[in-house]
């Protein structure tokens, strides 16, 4: 039985993230990078899904989106993600799956967490210690956002506020990341993307609930706790 496709809470941004089965490489070299974004801007534009931010690192991706249909984000990734395995099964002699099950999604509280969100998303390459810097990677969306120029991405309204023209909205973004993030900021974005829980406080969840007549998860709140090792 094929599995029930997800609804999304259209004109609201999602954090989603999908990983490589066993963890294993998604992207070996160059071309590989650039055929999953044209495949995203293609797809993005034919199902009605508004990319904010992104970042596709060695075992797994993310992005920052907002779906204008209830049924969007399922639609590019279950088109993008088969599109894809079959062109990185069929280049490298590989078979079998690809991806580690379905992706993983959370909604985003936009007035809160909206460019924290995108900030710890472009900032993963650095957290990896892949690069020092987020403009020294070439597969995410921090120089468009940070430096301007033609891209695919919509500026969502949270980013439009940073200043009156792309120049001071670039430069007030660049600032956004002299700041490291707080760890409490990680943690919960972290919970809420394993546990595909809001990012939002108790208020903004009580709010959706009520409007659109759903339950939502909540996601754990505070430090995360130490592991003591034995």
């Amino acid at each position: 039985m094929p599995r029930r496709t997800r609804m999304y809470l259209p004109d609201h941004p999602y954090h989603i993230v999908q990983r490589g089965n066993n963890r294993e490489a998604c992207f070996i070299e160059s071309d590989n990078y650039r055929y999953y974004l044209e495949l995203w801007t293609e797809c993005s534009q034919r199902y009605g899904v508004d990319v904010h931010a992104y970042c596709l690192m060695t075992n797994h991706i993310h992005f920052l989106l907002t779906p204008q249909e209830k049924d969007s984000i399922s639609r590019v990734m279950r088109v993008v993600g088969s599109r894809y395995a079959y062109y990185f099964n069929r280049r490298y002699g590989r078979t079998g799956t690809m991806w580690e099950g379905r992706h993983k999604s959370s909604l985003v509280q936009t007035d809160r967490y909206f460019l924290i969100c995108s900030r710890y998303i472009e900032l993963n390459p650095v957290v990896a210690g892949m690069v020092n810097k987020p403009e020294q990677y070439r597969w995410s969306s921090y120089l468009v956002n940070a430096w301007g120029g033609e891209s695919n991405l919509t500026p969502h309204d949270e980013y439009l506020k940073l200043g009156r023209d792309s120049k001071i909205r670039c430069h007030a973004y660049r600032e956004l990341f002299k700041q490291q993030l707080a760890e409490q900021d990680v943690h919960l974005i972290e919970n809420a993307s394993n546990f595909c829980h809001p990012l939002g406080n108790n208020q903004f969840c009580q709010q959706i609930e009520k409007k659109y007549e759903i339950k939502l998860g909540q996601a754990a709140r505070g430090r995360p706790k130490k592991v003591v090792k034995k």
